[in-house]
């Protein structure tokens, strides 16, 4: 007996590779867009720490971190930074919010820096630095954000600014459209440098091509 046996016509293959390719384009450009949208935030972080900086400055002519007077200018439970054994992290009033940017102690200007544009209501966030994991500021791809200064406490060599602002485990694609956004998309120059993921301290990515994709960086922008 005869069977008849039937297949895909080339119209419907072809119709077929058409929803094919509009579904993966679909899926692409969302990832696209999702991209984008991180890279924003993360060039946020950089523009909005200064804008906390200046209106803390604005309001009680002192710097966040660095106020000697947080106690009588911020709500509870508002305090300072309690100076230790290790020197200049803590020394209030000079005018410098001293410490390394991921300090994590209450002895470091830059660590109490959080808790004081929180309470002077210039940044959402806990106000209790003595639970870190949550006290400490998130960037958009769950690193560590922090602020330090240009005089002692140094994140990437060479990098200049009265005010340091730094974020940290940024995948390499978006660490270089971070400096090409804000800066000039050269990693060891300008105002915005990049260096290893979890850097306290130490030299800048050499060249764009030695910022790979697949891997973390801290991303720093003086100020």
């Amino acid at each position: 007996m005869k069977r008849n046996q039937s297949g895909f016509t080339l119209i419907e293959i072809a119709i077929v590779l058409v929803i094919i390719g509009l579904l993966l384009g679909g899926v692409l450009k969302g990832q696209e867009l999702i991209n984008s949208a991180r890279v924003k935030n993360l060039a946020n972080d950089f523009k909005n720490v200064p804008v906390f900086i200046y209106g803390y400055q604005d309001k009680y002519k002192a710097l966040p971190g660095d106020d000697i007077n947080t106690t009588t200018h911020l709500p509870a439970p508002a305090a300072n930074c309690a100076p230790v054994a290790t020197a200049g992290k803590c020394v209030l009033g000079n005018g410098i919010i001293d410490g390394n940017w991921n300090d994590q102690t209450t002895a470091s200007e830059s660590y109490m820096f959080w808790q004081h544009v929180r309470l002077a209501g210039f940044s959402p966030g806990s106000t209790d630095p003595a639970v870190p994991a949550d006290y400490l500021p998130k960037n958009a791809v769950g690193g560590n954000l922090g602020i330090t200064n240009a005089v002692g406490n140094i994140p990437i060599t060479g990098i200049r600014g009265t005010y340091i602002v730094c974020s940290d485990a940024i995948p390499g694609k978006f660490a270089k459209q971070l400096d090409t956004t804000l800066d000039d998309g050269l990693p060891n120059s300008g105002s915005v440098m990049i260096g290893a993921a979890g850097l306290a301290t130490g030299p800048a990515i050499l060249t764009p091509a030695l910022v790979l994709d697949d891997q973390t960086y801290l991303v720093c922008m003086g100020y």
